[in-house]
């Protein structure tokens, strides 16, 4: 099932030999795991008995998407770009032989938060200059990684977001660019974008809209309101609730109860992007519209954002003290 993967998403930006560069491997001879080290934000592991690639981001300063994990989730879209497809099933090539793999897995290494989204205190800065070129290239490189997770890296297999935490604006956006979503009860989501007169840009209406229909959709970003995982369950955003702390295990159960129709359900994930029509173009010219709204914040909603952005020093702090 090959996808058609616009050559500015293959290319986010002209890339560089340190983006194309491949990880860095570690394997372990007790479970025949292959660990890929993009950098200390971000890993990907094989997992052979669920035959899946589990991607984890541990960002820092913040729990957000800063430039340089953008630029290593450039790297893993690259790196997955050379998987090749058989009629066994997708595998990547390396020093620790054929990994093969049906499910490609979203998953957070920080505790407490799968991911709080875009980064702030850069947006501050970009607004404040009126750089529009900084924010589109910025919001363009979000879109690239979601897009290239949208639409399974081209290749037959189904992608899964475990989210663990707070998942608010871009991680939201991040977690429903996914085939499927699951959430502990403990999750939390939202964007909070409109509390300082923005809205999410990098997919958000998109993909909830062809989800959800437009007036729900509308519903969830314009009210700035925090869902529970169970909430998102009953809207039809998280297809499974798992109690805290069985995330894993969860994830596990999926996979083994569908063993036997994985490949129909990555080919249901096929078609339902057919029927959906979601296009690249269509991600990029809404953040066109976000640039636009974002130049135009006043101090006040600068001030609401950086406030925002002491919330999540300390929240962050707060949960790596227990």
């Amino acid at each position: 099932m090959d996808m058609t993967v616009p050559q500015p998403v293959l290319n986010l930006q002209p890339p560089s030999p340190g983006e194309t560069a491949p990880p860095k491997l570690r394997t372990s001879r007790t479970n025949r795991s292959a660990e890929f080290l993009f950098s200390d934000q971000l890993s990907a592991c094989h997992d052979p008995d669920l035959r899946a690639m589990w991607l984890r981001w541990n960002p820092a300063p913040r729990p957000n998407f800063n430039l340089s994990l953008l630029q290593d989730l450039s790297r893993y879209c690259h790196f997955m770009a050379q998987a090749e497809s058989s009629q066994c099933g997708s595998r990547i090539q390396c020093d620790a032989g054929s990994l093969a793999f049906d499910y490609a897995i979203l998953a957070s290494g920080a505790k407490g938060v799968f991911n709080l989204g875009g980064d702030l205190n850069l947006f501050t800065q970009l607004i404040e200059s009126q750089d529009d070129q900084g924010l589109l290239n910025y919001g363009n490189a979000c879109i690239g990684v979601l897009y290239r997770n949208y639409v399974s890296h081209g290749l037959p297999i189904t992608t899964i977001s475990l989210i663990q935490g707070e998942c608010l604006g871009g991680g939201f956006e991040a977690a429903l660019s996914s085939d499927v979503l699951i959430a502990e009860e403990s999750a939390r989501f939202g964007f909070p974008e409109i509390l300082f007169n923005l809205f999410p840009g990098m997919g958000a209406y998109s993909f909830l809209e062809r989800k959800i229909g437009y007036r729900k959709t509308e519903e969830v970003i314009a009210s700035g309101k925090i869902y529970s995982a169970n909430d998102m369950l009953d809207l039809g955003l998280v297809d499974v609730v798992a109690p805290d702390g069985a995330g894993e295990t969860a994830v596990a159960s999926y996979v083994g109860a569908r063993r036997h129709s994985r490949g129909g359900l990555a080919g249901l994930a096929g078609a339902r992007r057919v029927v959906h029509r979601l296009e690249y173009d269509e991600l990029s010219r809404v953040v066109g519209v976000w640039v636009d709204t974002a130049l135009r914040l006043s101090s006040r909603d600068l001030k609401l954002m950086q406030r925002l952005v002491s919330r999540q020093n300390n929240m962050h702090a707060s949960r790596n003290l227990h």
